[in-house]
């Protein structure tokens, strides 16, 4: 398998939702209130989820009252999201590296490390300025990014857990400039090996990255409170920006 088509694989997989399944909705819930009060979108505002999953926080931000296209690249994911969908509320399969539709969306959103997938640096960068293109002029984008310093600092090994009779090890290890998690899944006589690897992008390459797609980063937090960025210590890295046509 290439290493820049693990997430096809492990994605697509329901083990990926089997390990995940206990995301935090209280605290997705609570991040996406705090940024719609730093927001404060006009009430016929639209919104895109780019890599929305299943669609979670599509479906909260649809709640508040706005309009929400999600997509996804998993075709797994977004045939759950589809029974969700609503008059306004719609998903996609969709390559986040490839523009949407031009000029459409006042906010886009990018959550829970969505992104440093791709090998190549102009992949990632084509995220960035797909994004800028399918944003109205002066439109918001926010990446929810983790803090690679703190993730590398803090790396466990190795660890091992069982979920409803299946068994997961996992190791993480840093290589080439990216976080690699390798899963190993034990499900009765079957053995199935995933990958996970994310560019361990630091704030300094992210904001060349937004410089070079079009954007100007307003503001940076740490965390889902929406405190100041410390990259020591703060839990996440968030970027906020806009586009600058």
């Amino acid at each position: 398998m290439r290493s820049d088509s693990w997430y096809r694989s492990w994605f697509n997989s329901p083990y990926y939702h089997l390990l995940y399944r206990n995301r935090d909705q209280v605290e997705a819930a609570m991040f996406i209130d705090n940024l719609l009060k730093y927001f404060a979108p006009k009430n016929d505002a639209t919104f895109l989820d780019l890599a929305c999953g299943k669609g979670r926080h599509s479906v909260y931000i649809n709640q508040k009252g706005f309009r929400v296209t999600g997509l996804d690249l998993s075709e797994f994911n977004i045939e759950r999201a589809k029974r969700l969908e609503t008059d306004g509320l719609h998903f996609d399969v969709h390559d986040m590296r490839h523009p949407y539709r031009e000029a459409t969306f006042d906010y886009i959103v990018n959550l829970f490390t969505s992104f440093g997938y791709f090998d190549s640096i102009e992949d990632n960068l084509d995220v960035l300025k797909s994004a800028n293109f399918n944003l109205k002029p002066k439109g918001i984008f926010l990446l929810d990014f983790m803090n690679s310093n703190v993730v590398i600092n803090g790396l466990i090994s190795e660890s091992r857990e069982e979920i409803d009779g299946v068994k997961f090890e996992i190791s993480r290890t840093v290589a080439d400039g990216f976080i690699v998690k390798k899963i190993k899944v034990i499900n009765q006589d079957q053995v199935h090996e995933f990958e996970e690897r994310v560019r361990a992008f630091g704030i300094n390459d992210l904001m060349g990255m937004f410089q070079r797609a079009g954007f100007e980063v307003l503001d940076t937090f740490g965390d889902y409170h929406l405190n100041a960025f410390k990259p020591a210590s703060s839990e996440r890295l968030i970027l906020i920006a806009r586009k600058t046509k």
